[in-house]
């Protein structure tokens, strides 16, 4: 069985070395074994184990909920049940902040729309005047674009990443190779 020592393993999952000790410290991972000289030697099983907190981490669980789901998969509590709760708020709170971004995508896109309309305005007075964004965007706003020469919303259907790519496509000149 091959041990590797804080640095392999850092490099190997792409962690800070510090994270290492600080997960150790907090008790995310048992500690390692030691070289006569005190270094720390990782085993597979150790690898593993962060391996999964890296991954779970990266799934926005908090090092609470990590610390409780390791506690289950342990052995220490009810392991279903454990991990069903932390992974059900954690869901909850995705949708959440889902509900919370799509309002403010909602707030955006007019805003968008509104300086590219601006940009793309060569006959308008205003189109090289600095650009004034509206305090209210839900309602000052909407009377606002009704009155900009060549001013056409797109239909909300169009997805959000179609309407930025047409914006960057057409601000971005075209390289020809």
């Amino acid at each position: 069985m091959q041990m590797l020592q804080v640095g392999e393993v850092s490099r190997k999952l792409g962690l800070n070395p510090q994270t290492l000790y600080f997960y150790e410290r907090i008790g995310l991972i048992p500690s390692p074994h030691r070289t006569e000289s005190g270094y720390r030697l990782f085993s597979q099983e150790d690898i593993d184990r962060l391996a999964f907190i890296t991954h779970i981490k990266s799934m926005g669980l908090s090092l609470d909920d990590i610390r409780e789901i390791l506690t289950a998969k342990d052995g220490k509590s009810a392991t279903c049940q454990t991990v069903h709760d932390c992974l059900l708020k954690k869901a909850r709170s995705i949708e959440e902040t889902i509900q919370q971004l799509q309002i403010l995508l909602g707030e955006l896109l007019p805003l968008i729309d509104h300086c590219h309309s601006n940009i793309e305005c060569s006959d308008c007075s205003n189109a090289k005047q600095p650009c004034s964004v509206p305090e209210d965007p839900r309602y000052e706003f909407h009377q606002a674009c009704s009155t900009w020469q060549g001013f056409t919303k797109k239909p909300l259907e169009s997805s959000v990443s179609d309407r930025i790519s047409a914006v960057d496509t057409e601000r971005t000149p075209v390289s020809v190779r």
